[in-house]
Protein backbone atom coordinates (compact mmCIF):
# COMPACT_ATOMS: atom_id res chain seq x y z
CA UNK A 1 0.00 0.00 0.00
CA UNK A 2 1.39 3.38 -0.84
CA UNK A 3 0.97 6.30 1.51
CA UNK A 4 -0.02 9.32 -0.60
CA UNK A 5 -0.36 11.92 2.14
CA UNK A 6 2.36 12.40 4.74
CA UNK A 7 2.16 15.06 7.42
CA UNK A 8 4.88 16.26 9.71
CA UNK A 9 4.75 15.61 13.45
CA UNK A 10 3.81 19.24 14.25
CA UNK A 11 0.46 19.04 12.42
CA UNK A 12 -2.75 18.19 14.24
CA UNK A 13 -4.99 15.25 13.47
CA UNK A 14 -8.34 14.12 14.80
CA UNK A 15 -6.75 12.97 18.06
CA UNK A 16 -3.91 15.44 18.50
CA UNK A 17 -0.49 15.68 16.92
CA UNK A 18 0.47 13.33 14.10
CA UNK A 19 3.39 11.08 15.18
CA UNK A 20 6.79 11.40 13.56
CA UNK A 21 7.52 8.99 10.71
CA UNK A 22 8.93 5.77 12.11
CA UNK A 23 7.54 6.33 15.62
CA UNK A 24 6.54 3.08 17.30
CA UNK A 25 2.80 2.97 17.86
CA UNK A 26 0.41 0.41 19.34
CA UNK A 27 -2.87 -0.53 17.63
CA UNK A 28 -5.16 -1.53 20.47
CA UNK A 29 -7.68 -3.19 18.11
CA UNK A 30 -5.21 -6.01 17.38
CA UNK A 31 -4.12 -7.15 20.84
CA UNK A 32 -1.73 -4.22 21.23
CA UNK A 33 0.16 -4.88 18.00
CA UNK A 34 3.25 -2.65 17.74
CA UNK A 35 4.19 -1.06 14.43
CA UNK A 36 5.93 1.93 12.86
CA UNK A 37 3.92 4.98 11.91
CA UNK A 38 4.26 5.43 8.12
CA UNK A 39 1.93 8.34 7.36
CA UNK A 40 -1.65 9.51 7.03
CA UNK A 41 -4.09 7.98 4.56
CA UNK A 42 -7.32 9.97 4.60
CA UNK A 43 -8.80 9.64 8.08
CA UNK A 44 -6.52 6.70 8.97
CA UNK A 45 -2.89 6.21 9.95
CA UNK A 46 -0.70 3.75 8.06
CA UNK A 47 1.14 1.41 10.44
CA UNK A 48 3.78 -1.15 9.38
CA UNK A 49 4.82 -4.20 11.44
CA UNK A 50 8.21 -3.75 13.09
CA UNK A 51 9.59 -7.01 11.68
CA UNK A 52 8.36 -6.36 8.14
CA UNK A 53 5.14 -7.08 6.36
CA UNK A 54 2.21 -5.23 4.88
CA UNK A 55 1.05 -1.92 6.26
CA UNK A 56 -2.43 -1.63 7.68
CA UNK A 57 -4.75 1.30 8.23
CA UNK A 58 -5.63 2.15 11.81
CA UNK A 59 -8.13 4.64 13.17
CA UNK A 60 -6.20 7.21 15.25
CA UNK A 61 -8.66 6.71 18.13
CA UNK A 62 -7.30 3.15 18.58
CA UNK A 63 -3.60 4.00 18.30
CA UNK A 64 -1.31 5.10 21.11
CA UNK A 65 2.44 5.59 21.48
CA UNK A 66 4.38 2.50 22.52
CA UNK A 67 5.50 2.33 26.14
CA UNK A 68 9.24 1.99 26.88
CA UNK A 69 8.81 -1.77 27.45
CA UNK A 70 6.86 -2.19 24.19
CA UNK A 71 9.54 -0.25 22.30
CA UNK A 72 12.27 -2.44 23.80
CA UNK A 73 10.41 -5.63 22.83
CA UNK A 74 9.79 -4.36 19.30
CA UNK A 75 13.43 -3.34 18.79
CA UNK A 76 14.58 -6.71 20.15
CA UNK A 77 12.22 -8.54 17.77
CA UNK A 78 13.56 -6.45 14.87
CA UNK A 79 17.17 -7.28 15.78
CA UNK A 80 16.35 -10.98 16.05
CA UNK A 81 14.61 -10.94 12.67
CA UNK A 82 17.56 -9.15 11.08
CA UNK A 83 20.02 -11.69 12.56
CA UNK A 84 17.94 -14.53 11.09
CA UNK A 85 18.17 -12.89 7.69
CA UNK A 86 14.46 -12.04 7.45
CA UNK A 87 13.48 -9.35 4.95
CA UNK A 88 12.45 -6.24 6.84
Amino acid sequence: MSVPEVRTSDEQGPRGPIPALGALMVDTRYENLVGEFRGVVGAYWAIRPVCGGNEWKAAPAFVRPASPMERLRAENARCNARSRGDLL
